[in-house]
């Protein structure tokens, strides 16, 4: 069986990371994982993302701030954020972001594989799509 879109998930809490992973490769994406934006950036694997998922705050560079770091290099990367904190965006900010998706922690299973799958449609990756 191929190979699904990459989807790279960053987040500093290993039990939140490790769930997210499994998720998307049970449902036909292949996925890498990050402790943090830092890591991430320094991957060679980040130019053949084509839909990041990122927890909102983790020590360091937060997702949305990686979203927009990508963003303004001209690598804007299909970003899904997920966060316990939504609250503290605003409606403008989020339409502002450019952010594909935003999920409150805990967030559904289909929930975040809907997003994903839309994520990955924009990328126009294309390579075996999972349908929810």
């Amino acid at each position: 069986m191929p190979e699904g879109p990459l989807i790279a998930v960053v987040d500093d809490d290993s039990s939140i990371r490790n769930a997210t992973q499994d998720l998307l490769k049970a449902a036909g994406y292949a996925t890498v994982t990050f402790a943090n934006a830092a890591s991430f950036l320094d991957a060679p694997q980040r130019t053949s993302v084509a839909c990041l998922v990122a927890d909102m705050r983790m020590p360091g560079m937060s997702g949305l701030e990686l979203h927009e770091h990508l963003r303004s290099f001209g690598a804007a990367i299909p970003t899904v954020i997920v966060s316990a904190h939504l609250a503290e965006l605003t409606a403008e900010r989020k339409r502002a972001t450019g952010i594909s998706c935003f999920l409150s922690k805990p967030f559904k299973p289909d929930e975040l594989l809907e997003c994903v799958r839309e994520a990955v449609v924009r990328s126009g990756d294309r390579r075996d799509i999972p349908r929810c």
